[in-house]
């Protein structure tokens, strides 16, 4: 007869360390966003991950949380409450590092804090593919007597190196009991959530430095045609009125690029024909919105 077991495993870090790439590694298919640019994830998203082993079917629950560091602004502060709230009543939490830049001065406050935590925790060492192995080595021993890890894993959440006997394990770290969601669901994030998250990875992916950290994209309209296309109307929120030229391009070349690409992604994931339209707000104040908040799936923390 088939066991099922079901459980949620919290996925935390310092910002930048590979953690929405792991969980779509762990997934299976793309489920969060991934940049080189730090505190990309805002909210928590959840992944969800299956996996079998003999008469045994385990539903893994994946909480991609922000990357945890010294909060300065209101959106910070909510950003890492979320991640914390993201590793409550988890049964493991994995705690992965980026053992190359490392980030020491956001590391070492997170172990202080996970070491007092009671749940299981497992530490990841990604980019095992660019890392060299001695200080690598030197660093999970290093790391390893600073909290009470159940284990530890070497892995490259790129290209998947190490994943699949990660996933093992922590499929056999999760207790008996019915899964939470349908089989064929692989997160928790509405699709409308999803495709302005698209389009906020390819704000980052387009742009890189030119644009600074405080833009959102709010979603809003999400609406299904009769020919059973999708409809979806989106602001890109700036703080400055100088952010504008960047984000638009010469005569609306950049948005038109940024739009065309998130539309075929979000179409792809989708799989039906999806019409994107874009436009950009100058909002000075938006950091500080409740709406805006909550919009993308965030606590208003004071």
């Amino acid at each position: 007869m088939t066991k099922q077991k079901c459980g949620a495993v919290a996925v935390i870090g310092a910002p930048n360390a590979g953690k929405s790439t792991l969980v779509n590694q762990l997934v299976g298919q793309k489920v969060a966003i991934t940049s080189s640019k730090a505190q990309t994830t805002r909210a928590r998203m959840l992944g969800i991950a299956l996996h079998q082993d003999g008469d045994e079917n385990t539903q893994m629950i994946l909480v991609d949380t922000p990357g945890i560091f010294e909060p300065r602004r209101r959106l910070d502060r909510a950003m890492v409450s979320a991640a914390w709230e993201g590793a409550e009543a988890a049964d493991a939490v994995l705690l992965i590092v980026d053992p190359i830049k490392q980030r020491r001065h956001e590391l070492m406050p997170l172990l202080e804090a996970l070491a007092k935590r009671p749940e299981r925790k497992i530490l990841v060492l990604n980019k095992v593919d660019r890392a060299k192995k001695e200080p690598l080595l030197a660093l999970a021993q290093e790391l390893g007597e600073l909290v009470d890890f159940a284990e530890i894993y070497f892995i490259s959440a790129l290209n998947g190196e190490g994943v699949d006997e990660l996933k093992s394990k922590l499929a056999d770290m999760m207790p008996e009991g019915p899964w939470h969601y349908p089989e064929d669901q692989v997160s928790d994030a509405s699709e409308r959530l999803l495709a302005a998250e698209i389009t906020r990875e390819q704000l980052y992916l387009q742009l890189h430095e030119e644009l600074p950290y405080d833009a959102a994209v709010r979603p809003e309209s999400y609406e299904v045609r009769k020919d059973g296309s999708v409809e979806v109307r989106q602001q890109i929120v700036i703080a400055r009125d100088s952010q504008k030229p960047i984000v638009l391009g010469k005569g609306g070349q950049r948005i038109k690029a940024i739009g065309e690409a998130a539309r075929k992604e979000l179409a792809e994931i989708l799989g039906v024909k999806v019409h994107l339209f874009l436009h950009v707000k100058v909002s000075q104040g938006w950091s500080e919105d409740k709406e805006v908040f909550e919009e993308m799936g965030l606590d208003w923390v004071k």
